[in-house]
């Protein structure tokens, strides 16, 4: 189980994770031994979240998720299988947080009479300043 919440944990048939060969530092090891991690979530087909936490992580994972609806987390940043292991299943619960928090919607407001008033002084004060930089000769 991947404790995502205190009230929300996925469970381990819903996460398939397999081991590939990494580039990057590791030398001659890295040919030889996959460190690499390639965690696969089906968001589509999972239980545990709700339609409108699916489609903001959708959103949030971006091209990670593919048409079928799988979420996919690379993880190579250690030389270790089991630190990369542990890296992608945080990266998949720091993804599914941000999912879970609903955005406040943006209330849209108006402008006050004495901000509008400020504007036009404004407004007023410069076309003053550029009318005094105009030449008389006609």
């Amino acid at each position: 189980m991947l404790k995502v919440s205190p009230t929300l944990s996925i469970p381990d048939d819903e996460l398939t994770i397999t081991f590939i060969r990494a580039s990057g530092p590791g030398g001659q090891n890295v040919n030889k031994v996959a460190t690499a991690v390639q965690l696969r979530f089906n968001m589509r087909n999972s239980n545990i979240l709700t339609e409108e936490v699916k489609v903001r992580l959708g959103k949030l994972a971006g091209k990670r998720v593919t048409q079928t609806g799988v979420l996919v987390i690379e993880a190579k940043r250690f030389r270790a299988q089991e630190q990369n292991r542990i890296d992608a299943e945080q990266q998949l619960v720091l993804l599914i947080r941000k999912a879970l928090v609903k955005p406040k919607r943006r209330r849209p407001t108006h402008p006050t009479s004495a901000s509008q008033a400020r504007r036009v002084e404004s407004k007023k004060h410069k076309a003053k300043t550029k009318s005094l930089r105009r030449s008389f000769d006609e």
